[in-house]
């Protein structure tokens, strides 16, 4: 009787077991591009309200109000939004329209290419400016409304609705208002709004000198040809200029940089008077900075403030940051003592003091509080796969932390920094969190939303976050997800999905650790997927990422090694069957490592690879490379053209046909090589897309990528 009742106990707990198991979903490749239900729940345009603290958000169709631990009332509702607009003369929306506080009452947005304001009050809506949304580089002045704008080579601005236009260049090869340097060093756009909006300061660039590179498109009848400058290491450079325009005169000065003409004029500052530029002045080996002020009336060179060397490089990533009671006071964020911190300086040049110190990086710097006692910035401090807020005391230096809980965290500042939205995730226990925070105290006083798990129903593999050591001690960080419904006595295949060069962290304490929804499809599949951030990735100080230099690839390699060492150790992970995959570095990286380790690589995926340094970009190849002619063992040890040859395994090589970063002939240079030495490569090529597949094309990538481990890995 017992036995029997024994089996009739197992036998009910197998068939709930089993019932458990079947009410599981199952992660489809398509379901990140065709089902919402997947991605965590968000809070809809939360912002602050301008010079209140109020914060707003829209839910369903009610525009939301609330203090900070208050309860939200209705401010608008949707049915209001469209009899307003109707009785402006404006088409209805279905729906809020995406829009900012510009003002008390105030709500700013674009409709049809025109900036409106709409008075809550009132209900009307009036024409605030042109905004042309087609043009490439756009930047509003958040006081003044005014639009600058690019189009074609040209530089206009829209004030009041009345166009102006800054520049008419016409020769090919000169562009105004453009990104310079390839977006290196922090450089997003080229035009710069004076505090107040009464001058323009922009990047005027010369490229007339730089060798054309052509890109075709495919989609004519008869291919044309686009052609793009993109000056490779070592060759001649784009000369820029800084110059300002003064919408009241019409009249533009240019400032007196000097030369030499192929320098890299980055970090542009206004000055809060107006008077002053301050430009991060890099020559062309970017081992030497110098920090210069410029008159904004005369463009005379003023002073140069102090210098950075460093043998390997300098790399400037932020402007000045000025207090608010003291503007000849600013911030300054430098690595001079190998990790990011701040230093306040004033205008003569005099260093006052470095603010934070530590075996660790600020990652953004949130400016001062109103009376400037303090500074607030997001740090590693805690982790260097955490991104947590901090305020330091400027006096004393005492740093307190005012983020919460363990994680990734995206804060907003209410106009008077006494409270902070904050939005974060980490992979263990939140996947999104929407709190208000007061700064004062440190501590949330109200939970705005907490999302649950879109995917905790599905049938997924378990994720571990962990370290291990360098060859050197040093802790790499790992993320591996083992396969779903895991059998420790099975054997699994691996892949391994790497970037591993600078400016980039995959593992961080973030929901889903920082992977993607692919990696957790992957797992599904039945593969342990598996990724390590070598020495040479981001926020790690710069010995940890600058350890690469002039050897690029060859202690990522070792790196990776450790992980390989690592997992071969593991009794699940079948030796046999490991491959690779890796985008633009990561492709690098992939090929590297298919070549170099062709004994443990079986099959790799490298998309957008770099495959000889020397057909790279100037700025980025130059800084982590030194120029060809400087470090020919270096470019000869690391180029993946000597090692074609050694390919064992099967390689897909994936490319854009009209990459303008990495550009084209690197991988066609791959193919050549590898005939020359009679291995076979697979290749596919995206025609219509340029260093990335975005899009719902890159359902499409991410099918054949999984495909191809399918049918040679598995």
């Amino acid at each position: 009787m017992k036995d029997s009742l024994i089996l009739l106990l197992s036998l009910i707990a197998f068939l709930f077991s089993n019932q458990g198991l079947a009410q599981k979903k199952t992660l489809e490749l398509k379901d990140p591009y065709t089902n919402a239900a997947v991605y965590p729940e968000r809070v809809n345009q939360l912002q602050w309200m301008a010079h209140q603290n109020l914060f707003t958000w829209i839910e369903d169709s009610l525009l939301l109000v609330s203090e900070p631990n208050a309860k939200a009332s209705t401010l608008l509702t949707i049915s209001k939004v469209k009899a307003d607009f109707k009785n402006s003369g404006m088409k209805a929306p279905k729906r809020f329209p995406s829009w900012q506080w510009k003002a008390e009452g105030e709500l700013e947005f674009i409709s049809n290419d025109s900036i409106f304001i709409y008075h809550i009050n009132s209900g009307k809506i009036s024409f605030l400016n042109v905004f042309p949304s087609d043009a490439e580089y756009i930047q509003q002045h958040p006081k003044t409304g005014d639009v600058a704008f690019t189009e074609g080579q040209n530089l206009f601005i829209y004030s009041k609705g009345k166009k102006t236009a800054v520049t008419n260049d016409l020769m090919p090869g000169i562009v105004n208002g453009q990104t310079v340097a390839r977006s290196e060093f922090g450089i997003t756009h080229g035009i710069f709004w004076s505090p107040e909006g009464s001058l323009l300061a922009y990047y005027h660039k010369d490229e007339t000198m730089v060798s054309d590179y052509p890109l075709v498109d495919v989609n004519a009848r008869s291919a044309e040809v686009k052609n793009t400058k993109y000056p490779m290491a070592g060759m001649t450079s784009e000369h820029v200029t800084v110059c300002i325009f003064n919408p009241s005169t019409g009249k533009t000065i240019e400032l007196k940089t000097g030369r030499p003409v192929d320098q890299y004029l980055t970090n542009v500052s206004w000055s809060p008077d107006e008077k002053s530029i301050f430009i991060a002045v890099l020559n062309r080996d970017q081992n030497h900075l110098k920090l210069n002020q410029y008159s904004a009336e005369t463009g005379d060179f003023v002073k140069t403030l102090f210098e950075e060397k460093n043998e390997r490089y300098v790399e400037p990533q932020n402007g000045l940051f000025f207090q608010n009671t003291n503007p000849n006071n600013f911030v300054w964020l430098s690595r001079r003592d190998g990790w990011n911190h701040a230093y306040l300086y004033n205008t003569t040049g005099e260093l006052i003091k470095q603010l934070t110190t530590g075996p660790w990086e600020i990652t953004e710097f949130h400016g001062f509080s109103n009376d400037d006692a303090q500074i607030f910035f997001m740090a590693t401090k805690d982790s260097p796969i955490e991104n947590n807020l901090y305020t330091a005391i400027v006096k004393n230096g005492k740093i307190n932390r005012l983020t919460t809980d363990h994680g990734a965290h995206n804060v907003d500042f209410s106009h008077d920094k006494q409270f902070f939205i904050d939005i974060y995730s980490n992979h263990n226990k939140v996947v999104r969190e929407y709190n208000v925070n007061h700064t004062g105290k440190g501590k949330v006083v109200q939970v705005i939303k907490a999302s649950k798990n879109p995917l905790a129903d599905f049938n997924l593999g378990e994720m571990t976050i962990s370290t291990l050591k360098a060859d050197d001690g040093t802790e790499l960080y790992y993320r591996m997800i083992k396969p779903a419904e895991f059998d420790p006595a099975k054997k699994y295949p691996v892949i391994v999905y790497v970037y591993g060069g600078p400016h980039a962290q995959l593992v961080t304490d973030s929901w889903l650790g920082g992977g993607g929804f692919f990696l957790q499809y992957l797992a599904t599949q039945g593969y342990v997927v598996f990724t390590l951030d070598n020495r040479g990735s981001a926020n790690r100080g710069f010995a940890f990422e600058s350890v690469i230099h002039r050897q690029l690839g060859k202690i990522e390699m070792q790196d990776q090694m450790i992980g390989i060492e690592f997992l071969k150790s593991l009794p699940y992970v079948d030796v046999n069957r490991i491959g690779v995959n890796g985008w633009s570095y990561g492709g690098f990286m992939t090929t590297s490592l298919m070549t170099n380790h062709n004994d443990v690589f079986k099959v790799g995926v490298a998309g957008g690879s770099v495959i000889d340094w020397k057909y790279y970009e100037v700025m980025y190849g130059e800084r982590y490379m030194d120029r060809p002619e400087e470090n020919p063992e270096g470019y000869e040890a690391n180029s993946l053209l000597n090692k074609a040859g050694d390919l064992k395994g099967r390689l897909l090589i994936i490319h854009g046909a009209i990459d303008p970063t990495v550009v084209w002939q690197n991988s066609l240079q791959f193919l050549n090589a590898s005939i020359k030495a009679g291995t076979q490569v697979d290749y596919f090529v995206y025609p219509n897309h340029e260093h990335n597949v975005r899009g719902i094309d890159r359902l499409h990538l991410e099918t054949k990528i999984f495909q191809y481990f399918e049918d040679h890995l598995k």
